[in-house]
């Protein structure tokens, strides 16, 4: 028998082990796999420049947090006990995306803790992190060595498919797992609704939301809503903490290219040397791009939010939005229970 207790035992101390904590219990752990937990970050900074340790190490920080055990129960205890005690153990296919580090581990810890088994095919700009931790949870507790496969080629004998990618390759997996239970996410984006009263710690923490990992993920904010007659210096003054961005050769020459097409295109912009705003209706702006939109009633804005529910992943928000909102900074900071695209993978698995 391999509990829910068993297992929240084991991820709470990878937890611990990850925010690299030298505290009692981690001795073996960190003098066996220490050096290594390093060499991976080297090793995933060395094959994907968009994965700096910075940024590396920013996220397993954070999953540090979310593995504590407070979490996990809270996290637990909002379904009845029999979404965790899985007797039927089918292997669960997870085809996950390279997008920022790690973004495949929050499907990986749910399946495991439903009590289910994972056959992971990583992604080929992150198939060194996830490994590298799953080996670490198997000396843990050596009962996860069944329950954990990685697939370097086709996958074969799942029972279920969760699926992450572009909306390219998301048609490629509606058709080819169109007969398995299956969740397939496809691009979201993120936008953040502004007021006008936001203090210059307000917009600092919305750069936060915008730049980090260089805005690649689906929860980075692409475009902002202004209210008529907001200055924009306000922003590209905030903003100017992290013109580091632009110290990424990647990043840099996004921002080269999609600056010399507007030029070319004599299209209007702002820039400030490392970043680009264009007034634009499109939720979803290329990297060191973010696009803006003015508007007059704040309701008018909502409304069009709601309308595009299926499109987006988080709403940034000051005080006083109708519709539910992250606050500043937080938008890489989810909790277990935020699921992408808002689809309980604890549920789905139930029905499995």
């Amino acid at each position: 028998m391999f509990g829910i207790e068993e297992r929240i035992a084991a991820f709470e101390k990878l937890g611990r082990f990850v925010g690299q904590h030298q505290d009692e219990g981690l001795e073996k752990l960190n003098n066996y796999f220490g050096k290594d937990l390093q060499k991976s970050i080297d090793e995933a900074a060395a094959f994907n420049n968009w994965f700096t340790r910075n940024n590396v190490e920013y996220a397993l920080q954070e999953w540090s947090q979310a593995l504590k055990r407070e979490k996990l129960e809270e996290w637990i205890n909002r379904y009845s006990p029999d979404h965790f005690e899985n007797n039927s153990q089918h292997f669960i296919a997870l085809i996950t995306a390279g997008n920022i580090p790690l973004v495949g581990f929050h499907d990986f810890l749910t399946v495991l803790m439903s009590g289910h088994k994972v056959m992971v095919k990583p992604s080929s700009d992150d198939k060194r992190l996830l490994p590298f931790l799953a080996q670490v949870l198997v000396a843990i507790d050596k009962r996860f060595a069944e329950r954990i496969v990685f697939a370097d080629g086709n996958i074969r004998d799942f029972k279920a498919v969760i699926a992450t990618g572009s909306d390219n390759s998301a048609r490629y997996f509606e058709y080819y797992f169109s007969k398995y239970p299956h969740i397939i996410r496809k691009n979201r984006s993120s936008v953040a609704v502004l007021n006008g009263e936001e203090t210059e710690d307000d917009l600092k923490l919305l750069g936060e939301d915008v730049f980090r990992y260089y805005g690649l993920g689906c929860r980075n904010v692409s475009k902002v809503y202004l209210p008529q007659g907001f200055d924009l210096d306000r922003l590209f003054k905030a903003f100017f903490d992290f013109k580091e961005v632009i110290d990424n050769k990647k990043y840099s020459n996004n921002y080269d290219y999609n600056r010399a097409i507007l030029m070319m295109e004599k299209q209007d912009f702002y820039e400030n040397g490392f970043f680009i705003m264009k007034e634009k209706p499109e939720l979803h702006a290329p990297v060191s791009m973010m696009h803006y939109e003015f508007y007059d009633k704040k309701d008018e804005v909502e409304e069009q939010l709601k309308s595009l529910e299926n499109e987006l992943q988080c709403i940034v928000g000051a005080k006083g939005l109708s519709i539910p909102a992250v606050p500043f900074g937080q938008t890489q900071k989810p909790q277990l229970w935020d699921y992408a695209d808002n689809l309980d993978i604890v549920k789905f698995l139930r029905t499995v």
